[in-house]
């Protein structure tokens, strides 16, 4: 069974065709600057070479049909026809209260998601468009949806909900719903294969960190707590999202700056958290190119980036009683092992302990325990398969 995995944005398109019989990615690639000049398409050839192709993508139903003409092209195509891919999932972002699993994607559905959009302005609309474009494209084909914010619909009332007046609930969801939920619920179910233990009984945090980022408690395999909200705005310090800030300093800022309510979403989502403090940029790379050339701003940064993961490790591990095992996937959980390090730094009487030398040497899409042999709660690096999780959802719900 071939399944192509579409991720839409406002902007861009991310694919990945599998073939699921082989358990393998045939192809992958994605679609950059839709609707602006020098849009193109970059993608992954045969041999692993990078490719960009340059082509004006004026909207999302010509770029899912570039894709489909690159799939099925002589020069990188995988498959001779279109007829070979037996469905196509989706990662759809914000699906509030109404979706709690992957579902196939019918008018009903769709309805119901796009009853969500207020919530996730940029993004749902974005969702929509692929599924629509595939929908003229190939209207045979089984569609599925895999939302971000499935897997966080276990959350007790006591956790999602605001102190604010309950009738603003009811009236608007206003409520914290999380993010990322695919990767969690991917890495929370990888770590106990990897690990051999059972999701029953088991206490994990995941940290999910890279230009965005959140943490999820995750208890008897379902997630009780995460640090993300009503928006991806809230909870850790990101690559240019503030994460947790006082209320009182937003409506501060706004009279002082004179902004209104775009702009200061402009403020807190693109010109905060490791650009905003460092000055230098959101990548954490760079930052850390910046912090070694002197840039007390970006040491300043990664520190403040650290700490804060720290604390709602701290946090998660007291609302779940205990923790066995915190995990670390994403872009920076992956690759930057002196966060890890900093992050693990003072959580000995959690029972953490961290081998700085094995630490050191996980980066690179590699998976491994970072923590000693003695240590109560095992510490690992675990990369993280968001388009996996989407096609293994598609198949079942197809089949």
């Amino acid at each position: 069974m071939k399944i192509l995995v579409l991720n839409c944005g406002s902007s861009s398109i991310k694919y990945k065709l599998f073939d699921m019989d082989r358990n393998d990615v045939i192809a992958q690639g994605g679609i950059e600057k839709i609707g602006m000049a020098g849009s193109f398409l970059k993608l992954t050839d045969k041999d692993g070479n990078k490719v960009v192709i340059e082509k004006e993508i004026p909207e999302h139903t010509v770029g899912v049909k570039f894709i489909f003409e690159i799939l099925t092209g002589n020069q990188y195509g995988v498959i001779k026809s279109l007829s070979e891919i037996n469905a196509v999932g989706h990662r759809m972002v914000h699906g509030g209260e109404k979706f709690n699993k992957s579902v196939i994607l019918t008018p009903d559905v769709l309805e119901a998601f796009a009853a969500c959009n207020d919530l996730a302005p940029l993004h749902n609309p974005a969702n929509l468009k692929g599924v629509n474009a595939v929908s003229e494209l190939l209207p045979d084909v089984p569609q599925v949806g895999v939302f971000d914010t499935a897997f966080h619909q276990t959350m007790p009332d006591y956790a999602y909900l605001y102190a604010i007046p309950y009738e603003l609930y009811q009236k608007y969801g206003v409520r914290r719903y999380g993010f990322h939920g695919t990767s969690h619920r991917f890495v929370s179910g990888e770590i106990c294969k990897y690990l051999g233990i059972k999701p029953e009984g088991s206490k994990i945090i995941t940290c999910h960190i890279g230009n965005g980022g959140s943490i999820t408690a995750v208890k008897d395999g379902k997630s009780v707590d995460t640090t993300m909200g009503l928006t991806p705005l809230e909870g850790i310090m990101m690559g240019t999202r503030s994460g947790d800030i006082d209320a009182g300093a937003v409506t501060f800022l706004m009279e002082k700056e004179h902004l209104d309510s775009t702009g200061m979403s402009n403020l807190l989502n693109k010109k905060s958290g490791l650009l905003g403090i460092s000055g230098a940029s959101s990548d954490m790379r760079e930052v850390t190119a910046s912090m070694e050339a002197g840039n007390e701003r970006a040491a300043l940064a990664k520190k403040m980036y650290a700490y804060r993961i720290k604390k709602y490790i701290g946090a998660f591990a007291a609302a779940m009683g205990g923790v066995d095992v915190v995990v670390f996937t994403g872009g920076v959980g992956e690759n930057r092992h002196e966060v890890r390090e900093a992050v693990c730094e003072g959580l000995e009487f959690l029972g953490i302990k961290l081998d700085k030398e094995q630490n050191a040497k996980i980066m690179f899409g590699k998976d491994g325990i970072i923590s000693t042999s003695d240590s109560k709660v095992k510490v690992v690096v675990l990369p993280t398969d968001e388009e996996l999780m989407i096609a293994q959802d598609t198949m079942a719900l197809v089949k």
